[in-house]
């Protein structure tokens, strides 16, 4: 396991997190441990994880540059 992995394991199950995609373009989310995020680019929006939860709603996300 790597660091992000680790961390992961403390604010979400790394195995949900290895199967979720972007709701909008089904493409890859990356992990922002600082701001407990997950991170799509092709759409631009950064999904929040609460409680260890990811909350998968494009009208939760923050859009992002």
């Amino acid at each position: 396991m790597n660091s992000t992995t680790d961390h992961l394991e403390s604010t979400a199950d790394p195995k949900l997190l290895e199967i979720l995609v972007c709701p909008i373009t089904k493409g890859p989310l990356e992990f922002d441990a600082a701001r407990q995020e997950l991170i799509s680019r092709s759409a631009k929006l950064a999904y929040p994880i609460r409680d260890g939860i990811p909350i998968m709603l494009p009208e939760e996300a923050r859009k992002i540059d």
